[in-house]
């Protein structure tokens, strides 16, 4: 019994070390998002939002943010369509050479390095004399991100009885009605999650898009620029910012989880009519 508690006493010391190693500092961001510093020393007796303050008052730390949020959201939406199309592929004929080198392709981006992935689209763009800009941004994290979505879709599908599509189509129904009121319900929640996973790491990927960025720079870049000159409270506050927003969305993901899981999809009725 004595070792059992020692066994655990040790257990518990460890993930606690390893939690406070982690989020301490995290934390201690946040904290010093409301301070001044002088000289490398923070000012604890200059507590205010003024940081914040500027912080909205930074253009082009704005710019880079609406960039950001573009580009991750035109990604998502461009890698969801790509990544349903050939999940549904997949599922349809899994056995197939055309499916399995569909499935290598897409996995190949995500699984090289970086450097690799924004080098190569680099000479690609060049040789096509495309500019580079937000949109070759957009496809190159499209192309990084499809993967997945592409897993975690084809996953759902794979889980998905098969016997739901067979009477779908023993009713009457086409391709579309079946994908509209059979597949698409089911895939609602893994396409929410698996959108907001790619919108994140999205909007954390900087070495490809320092290759395809031109004139127009997102958030990762323009923040490793600032940091190259020093860490400055302003930079504590987007942080901060950006880490309460992170959390809310992952709250608001757990509960809407939550109140779909267990949920059927079978809609076959309706394709029926």
């Amino acid at each position: 019994m004595r070792r059992l508690r020692l066994l655990d006493f040790s257990l518990a010391s460890v993930t606690a070390f390893v939690y406070l190693s982690l989020y301490l500092p995290i934390l201690l961001v946040f904290v010093l998002s409301f301070f001044s510093m002088r000289r490398g020393r923070v000012n604890w007796e200059t507590f205010s939002l003024g940081w914040y303050a500027k912080l909205f008052k930074n253009e082009a730390l704005g710019d880079a943010l609406l960039n950001s949020l573009l580009v991750g959201i035109a990604a998502v939406l461009v890698a969801m369509v790509f990544a349903t199309l050939a999940a549904i592929n997949a599922n349809s004929r899994p056995s197939s050479r055309s499916a399995q080198f569909l499935e290598y392709v897409i996995f190949l981006p995500f699984l090289l390095p970086p450097i690799i992935t924004g080098l190569s689209l680099l000479i690609y763009f060049r040789e096509a004399g495309i500019p580079r800009g937000l949109p070759t941004i957009i496809v190159g994290h499209a192309v990084f991100v499809l993967a997945i979505i592409y897993r975690i879709l084809l996953t759902r599908l794979n889980a998905l009885s098969r016997s739901l599509v067979d009477a779908a189509h023993d009713l009457g129904a086409s391709n579309l009605q079946t994908f509209r009121y059979i597949i698409l319900p089911n895939l609602r929640m893994p396409l929410l999650t698996s959108g907001i996973l790619a919108f994140a790491l999205s909007f954390d990927e900087t070495m490809i898009t320092l290759f395809l960025t031109g004139t127009d720079a997102t958030l990762p870049v323009r923040l490793y620029a600032m940091i190259r000159v020093g860490f400055t409270p302003e930079i504590n506050a987007l942080i901060a910012l950006i880490l309460g927003f992170s959390i809310i969305l992952t709250v608001a993901l757990a509960y809407a989880w939550g109140r779909n899981s267990g949920s059927g999809g079978n809609l076959i009725a309706k394709t029926s009519k």
